[in-house]
């Protein structure tokens, strides 16, 4: 099964758009899948390794889309008494801006409206993450982010993605046919797990991106994660 992808053709999540009903409503759903089918688990199982208690953190977050990523972190740094500064990045204003009404009680968080390919920040960071992102790319994008991400961060770098396959493929078509049968999150999610990278490409572009003595490993709902530590 070979990837598919056409540059040409946007998510529709992706598009540019005002805030709308479908919009938010689109943003739930893929708060709820990161929820059910394992971004947090994954994530989580990462910083509870890298944020200690009292540490004091700069981290940086790459399409951050609604920003649960972030609210996420933020919740465990407080748990154990750690402090973050979060820079959340991401170009779709429309989606910035549900993400700010979704963050008020989070001044960790800062967001930002910029490409990520070329997201050029004064700070340095602890941490660089990129969650659910690196399909939405060509070959030649995805290797230049996975090298923006290293060059954010010289400590912890976390990428995870779907993977690519027949139980994806199943998996989605089942849930967007008879649960999320929303007509975004139904076009953009099937249009996803075609474009996803399988285990072998996405160990090929990090390889490609100059990353060495990488993690990687496959992770339940056919997901999987690339990290440097």
């Amino acid at each position: 099964m070979k990837r598919s992808f056409n540059p040409a053709v946007l998510e529709m999540m992706d598009r540019p758009q005002p805030v709308s009903p479908e919009l938010e409503r689109d943003l739930e759903r893929l708060r709820q899948l990161n929820r059910w089918f394992g971004s947090y688990r994954i994530v989580s199982h990462f910083v509870r390794r890298w944020i200690k208690p009292g540490a004091q953190m700069r981290i940086v977050d790459l399409a951050t889309g609604s920003g649960d990523i972030p609210r996420l972190l933020a919740d465990f740094a407080r748990t154990i008494g750690a402090q973050v500064k979060i820079d959340a990045v991401d170009q779709q204003t429309a989606t910035l801006e549900i993400a700010r009404s979704l963050s008020i009680n989070y001044s960790e968080i800062s967001y930002h409206t910029a490409n990520i390919l070329e997201w050029d920040s004064a700070h340095s960071y602890h941490i660089a993450l990129c969650s659910l992102v690196l399909h939405h790319f060509s070959d030649e994008d995805a290797v230049k982010l996975l090298r923006q991400c290293r060059k954010l961060s010289k400590r912890f770098v976390l990428v995870s993605d779907l993977r690519r396959g027949l139980l994806l493929q199943a998996g989605v078509y089942m849930l967007t046919a008879l649960i999320f049968r929303e007509p975004m999150t139904r076009f953009d999610a099937r249009l996803s797990a075609q474009r996803a990278f399988s285990f072998a490409e996405m160990r090929e572009l990090a390889i490609q991106a100059g990353w060495k003595n990488f993690g990687h490993k496959k992770f339940r709902f056919a997901r999987q994660a690339i990290w440097l530590e």
